[in-house]
């Protein structure tokens, strides 16, 4: 990405080709520049999400935008380590989808432009299609919760696009978004205790790029997407899944583990979380 009207570089293209698996077309990979305070961060929200502030040399900048490998011409996308390891039965699938999915990345992100250096749109396109394109592949890839943190880390930068432009209606899909990374986060944990497909394939669970919060940060977001985004209007389904968001929260705590060992940001809104929690569940009990 080059700043409109300055001669300063937030990304490059990487020396290295990449082939698609999917359309056999060779591209290069677009990186994030570091250092010379392109980067300032600001706070951690609750959702593990690393703020930065503007700089006044290169403006905005998102990191999330260069974290899905993307072809230009199919729009087959994966995380870095998968692009060119998906299976050829999974092949054959994006390869069927090539003309949906890209028009249905369209339908939301009207710009999109894979052909040219990313801007806040692309980045933001180039993460819903790492949700879209995770369902090709098989369980050995830990696709349930590789598509919760694209689709969290695509929530993210539909707020970001909101306050670009307001009244375009990301803001509601930020929320669908979010409600759709509960149901990811909720499933990939489910699967992983009934054995169904396990984690082992990702090493990095972020949320965020700064810093990865381990399986423990997946309980965590698991718990407080469930909190904030699971049932409301019956007292009794949202009183059974703020009970078992405390069991998941009572996890992180865990038999044995010494909090020493855990991320301080991680344990401060583990704590509030679970003080939320009770809150809400004594005022049901009142009620009641």
């Amino acid at each position: 990405m080059r700043l409109p009207g300055r001669d300063i570089k937030i990304s490059f293209q990487s020396k290295e080709e990449y082939t698609c698996p999917v359309c056999a077309t060779v591209f290069n990979r677009e990186e994030l520049l570091s250092g010379s305070g392109r980067l300032i961060a600001g706070v951690l929200t609750e959702e593990l999400h690393r703020l930065y502030e503007p700089s006044a040399r290169y403006g905005d900048v998102y990191p999330l935008s260069y974290q899905a490998t993307v072809c230009p011409q199919c729009w087959f996308a994966a995380m870095d380590k998968d692009f060119d390891t998906i299976p050829k039965p999974a092949r054959e699938k994006a390869f069927d989808d090539k003309e949906d999915r890209i028009a249905d990345t369209l339908l939301i992100f009207p710009n999109a432009d894979f052909t040219r250096p990313r801007d806040l749109m692309t980045g933001a396109a180039s993460l819903y299609l790492l949700v879209r394109c995770y369902e090709y592949f098989p369980k050995e890839f830990s696709p349930t919760i590789k598509q919760g943190i694209a689709t969290l880390r695509c929530a993210w930068m539909l707020e970001e696009l909101d306050k670009k432009m307001p009244s375009q209606h990301y803001d509601w899909l930020a929320i669908l978004f979010k409600k759709k990374a509960h149901y990811f986060y909720c499933e990939a944990i489910r699967r992983e205790q009934n054995g169904k497909e396990n984690l082992s394939a990702l090493k990095i669970f972020g949320p965020d790029t700064d810093k990865n919060y381990s399986y423990e940060g997946a309980l965590y977001l698991s718990a407080l997407l469930k909190y904030k985004y699971g049932y409301k209007e019956n007292s009794e389904l949202r009183q059974a899944e703020l009970d078992e968001a405390k069991r998941t929260i009572a996890r992180i705590f865990g038999a044995g583990k010494s909090s020493k060992s855990k991320p301080g940001p991680l344990l401060e809104h583990t704590r509030n979380l679970y003080d939320n929690i009770n809150k809400e569940i004594n005022e049901i009990d009142l009620v009641h």
